[in-house]
């Protein structure tokens, strides 16, 4: 977790506070949540849970427009096993290779897409997570 203000200032609260947090939203099929006075927007996948919180001031939307431009660069990140792949940029294509076959370089990339994000793999891609979050939020 990253904490962008001193709303919990030791590990113990913050510890406390997300566990608060799983405990009431785990179950739970909608998407918002108020928390301790705080709007709370969260998603999950699989193994994974994604939350963005603000005061109860925040716009709903706009959390949850936070909350779904992280979750989908996760998923774009993540979606060829966190490798970067590309079409060569130019009019044809590698021999043996079909346009629509994403390649890593020039090679067919070796794994299928994923569907959904998964901890393990985010977990490999931690320097992803967090340059997307450090472009996301803004004095981050």
């Amino acid at each position: 977790s990253q904490y962008y203000d001193d709303t919990y200032p030791s590990v113990k609260e913050q510890r406390a506070f997300e566990k608060n947090i799983f405990s009431k939203t785990h179950r739970s099929d909608s998407e918002i949540a108020l928390l301790d006075g705080l709007t709370v927007v969260y998603k999950g996948s699989i193994d994974l849970y994604c939350y963005v919180i603000g005061s109860a001031h925040q716009n709903e939307l706009m959390l949850t427009a936070v909350l779904n431009c992280l979750f989908d660069s996760l998923s774009q990140m993540l979606r060829y096993g966190g490798m970067s792949w590309s079409v060569p940029l130019s009019w044809g294509v590698p021999v043996g290779v079909s346009p629509s076959v994403p390649t890593w370089g020039s090679q067919p990339c070796p794994l299928p897409p994923r569907k959904n994000v998964e901890r393990r793999a985010l977990l490999d891609n931690m320097e992803g997570l967090y340059l997307a979050v450090d472009e996301i939020v803004d004095g981050g």
